[in-house]
């Protein structure tokens, strides 16, 4: 049998009950249990896909519900049918950044916002947008579809021509393999920031990517993480960029196989430049009525490719249900709640979060406690939440509310530097982004998002309702515990516990040197008394001391180390700011680089030993004895 979230019998029909039992039985699985209806859900998917491991998981989840009733309550209220509804009237829009359609279908998001309680503006913005048009590809005198892609370089009305080379993966060795200049080269998997940055530095005239399907998928190929400035102007991509079929690229390469050399001639048009786009701010003050309060940031984004209905529709209705639901229980509220929708994501490389981290960067740093990011929940056969990436200091909050709705155990993933993630350098911790995914397969996809991802195929019926409800009850988990708890659900002692696992073996490598020991020695202190700010502290003080420890740390762990400037929009090793230090212990002692490296790596020392400092002091100032 299966039940819904408040225990009673969930109605089934006769066929899906014996769908289930028979399902259930024929595996091996007992059918005499009273389930709670997802998660009966969830055994019968992982059954379909062969997933015993996870079905066992499923059939065998007997943890006690720890979920105070007020969020059990707000949970059970979800509602998927308000939900589609509400997804019906924006899907029909085509959002790209900066366009009427876009306008349009924000203004209904904008009401329903207003509908709920919040206080709502639209801020209009300068934005560097770039809207890909036609492409086509020519070879030898056959012509084959293709797309091209935001960010690229357009054509003139001749194309780009040049001989075809064949690079494969498109990694550093392929690039650095040859004289590429003016070259056209063909390149496996979904177009990306990595290798458009190659091509351009290898002046290639154009790139022609290989889907790993019949599906092409649009994409911003930039590296340069929001509007370009002067001194990252230069790095937007130098050249065409397009992608054709994973058959017109086996056809390609089946011919230039056969003929030894090819001639190919690439046209693509690209509306690039700056434009005016909004953002939807909607605002809601806890009711205890203090000025300059704290508040927890929600975030997606809202303009689209093509329709976009999962990737972002499903997000701006999972969040404006979030929305309606915290405000019902607005008394409860320990902070504030501002739910920000994003233009510029798809077309201008995060442009519009990014604008809003440098515009308001002192009220951020003042007021923002944390920040929860979604992007394209509820997708049809999006069954694993395991797999979502979270910081580690957020990771206790996500790992509750994965497990307590679905009984996955989060798997640890590290937060991608994706989906409007624009806060790290102000040492905001932030948590989700994609949150559901599918069953990985054997084609060199981007994500667990779906094949329909970033292509026309978008559309309502790629969401499911069920997965929906599911996505958006973690959602608010996360979020009402963030706005309503008088501890801020935010576990730093496991931040810089993983800071001193990271230093642990840079000090064994570097012997004596001083570069990591003061580190290790600061970040073990900063380990011993962080713990202490639950012995008794009381909420504000420790609160306080919370937020600092992010601001300090945040920026050490996500970024290269400035607080002011965004990275480039390329992968980051965990704590990259002690890549200095790390490149210093790979060197042998007699390698002619090593003083000029440990020249990077005390500078590098100097830094995080700063930033130590001040959550150090934070702490400290929250430990002392009050008066």
């Amino acid at each position: 049998m299966m039940s819904n979230v408040s225990g009673k019998p969930a109605i089934l029909n006769c066929n899906e009950q014996c769908y289930v039992v028979t399902l259930m039985l024929t595996h091996g699985f007992s059918a005499r249990n009273l389930l709670p209806i997802e998660q009966a859900r969830l055994l019968c998917s992982a059954i379909v896909r062969g997933d015993m491991q996870n079905a066992a998981i499923q059939q065998n989840r007997s943890e006690p519900d720890t979920r105070e009733p007020a969020l059990r309550a707000l949970q059970a209220g979800v509602d998927a049918a308000g939900m589609m509804r509400f997804l019906e009237g924006i899907a029909g829009h085509v959002k790209l950044a900066g366009t009427p359609s876009e306008r349009e279908s924000l203004a209904k998001v904008e009401a329903a916002m207003r509908a709920v309680g919040y206080r709502t503006e639209v801020l209009a913005h300068d934005a560097f947008i770039s809207l890909p048009g036609a492409a086509r590809l020519q070879v030898d005198g056959l012509s084959y579809p293709a797309i091209t892609h935001s960010m690229a370089r357009a054509t003139a009305a001749e194309g780009v021509s040049g001989g075809l080379v064949d690079l494969r993966d498109g990694g550093e060795a392929a690039f650095a393999s040859a004289d590429l200049r003016g070259r056209i080269v063909l390149v496996d998997g979904i177009a990306s920031p990595a290798v458009a940055r190659r091509a351009s530095r290898a002046g290639v005239g154009a790139v022609i990517h290989v889907s790993p399907h019949e599906h092409l998928h649009e994409m911003c190929i930039s590296t340069v993480w929001g509007n370009p400035s002067t001194g990252t102007i230069a790095d937007l991509p130098a050249c065409p960029v397009i992608t054709v079929s994973d058959a017109h690229g086996a056809e390609l390469r089946e011919r230039l196989r056969e003929a030894g050399s090819l001639q190919a001639t690439v046209h693509a048009e690209v509306d690039t430049g700056w434009r005016k786009t909004p953002i939807l701010v909607a605002d809601l003050p806890s009711m205890r009525g203090e000025a300059d309060e704290p508040f927890v940031l929600f975030s997606g984004h809202h303009d689209t490719w093509h329709h976009g209905v999962m990737d972002n529709g499903s997000a701006n209705a999972a969040m404006v249900e979030v929305a309606r639901l915290c405000a019902s229980r607005r008394e409860a509220w320990k902070r504030g709640l501002r739910i920000c929708f994003w233009s510029g994501h798809s077309q201008g490389r995060y442009s519009g979060s990014a604008w809003y981290a440098d515009e308001h960067f002192a009220e951020l740093d003042r007021r923002c406690v944390a920040h929860v990011n979604i992007d394209s929940p509820g997708g049809v056969g999006a069954d694993i939440l395991a797999n979502t990436g979270v910081v580690t200091e957020l990771r206790p909050l996500a790992s509750a509310a994965i497990r307590a709705e679905t009984g996955e155990t989060l798997a640890g993933k590290r937060k991608a530097r994706s989906a409007d993630d624009s806060f790290p350098g102000l040492g905001i911790p932030s948590m989700f982004g994609s949150l559901s995914g599918r069953a990985v397969t054997g084609l060199k996809m981007r994500n667990a998002l779906g094949w329909w991802w970033h292509t026309p195929e978008d559309l309502i019926d790629k969401i499911d309702p069920a997965h929906l409800a599911r996505d958006t009850r973690v959602l608010l988990e996360a979020v009402w515990r963030l706005v309503s708890e008088d501890r801020l659900p935010i576990d730093q002692a496991a931040k810089v516990d993983e800071l001193v696992a990271e230093l642990g073996p840079l000090v064994d490598a570097l012997a004596d040197d001083t570069c990591a020991k003061p580190l290790l020695e600061a970040a073990r202190k900063l380990a011993a008394t962080i713990r202490h700010l639950d012995d008794g502290v009381s909420a504000g003080p420790r609160n306080e001391a919370v937020v600092r420890v992010s601001r300090a740390l945040m920026p050490l762990d996500y970024t290269r180390g400035d607080r002011f400037v965004h990275d480039d929009a390329l992968p980051l090793p965990a704590w990259p700011v002690l890549e200095p230090i790390r490149r210093l212990a790979a060197l042998d002692a007699a390698d002619p680089g090593r003083l000029p490296a440990r020249v990077d790596a005390v500078r590098a020392r100097n830094r995080i030993l700063h930033h130590l400092s001040l959550a150090q002091a934070a702490v400290d100032r929250a430990l002392a004895p009050r008066p």
